[in-house]
């Protein structure tokens, strides 16, 4: 368990790497959550502000092929940058997939290590976020969004 600003979260992981974060109140698919001494270090280092990327390595296996290409997109969106769920669907070739790619997101098996916070609404508004919109907002704000 990592005892982050936003919350405890709990990891599970496999051979391949972090297959799951699960925030507090959430339950594991496991009965045991994994010790995730990479994944502490990088988002200890995160919060504190001297981490922008993470190079912990990601399992996405039983993500289902639409799913890991919006992950996979949504991968790329830099520290300190978002998108829209629209720029999204557009941008894994399926422009009317806009409420697809936010069940993508809300259902993202690796929250800040694929970083689902910065997805907003074509408004502007925040939108959803599985660890609650307080805790979207520290983050966006952490990246230097204001929100």
């Amino acid at each position: 368990m990592f005892a982050s600003p936003i919350g405890c979260l709990r990891f599970v992981a496999s051979e391949r790497g972090l297959s799951r974060v699960c925030f507090a109140g959430e339950r594991l698919p496991i009965d045991d959550p994994s010790d995730h001494p990479l994944a502490t270090q990088q988002l200890t280092e995160y919060f504190a502000g001297t981490r922008r990327e993470f190079t912990v390595p990601l399992d996405l296996t039983g993500v289902t092929e639409f799913r890991a290409a919006v992950l996979r997109e949504l991968a790329r969106v830099p520290y300190g940058g978002t998108t829209t769920y629209a720029q999204l669907a557009r941008a894994v070739g399926n422009p009317k997939a806009v409420r697809a790619v936010g069940s993508a997101c809300a259902t993202n098996p690796l929250p800040l290590f694929i970083p689902c916070h910065r997805v907003l609404r074509s408004d502007g508004q925040l939108g959803g976020y599985r660890g609650g919109g307080k805790a979207k907002r520290f983050l966006l704000r952490l990246e230097g969004i204001d929100v």
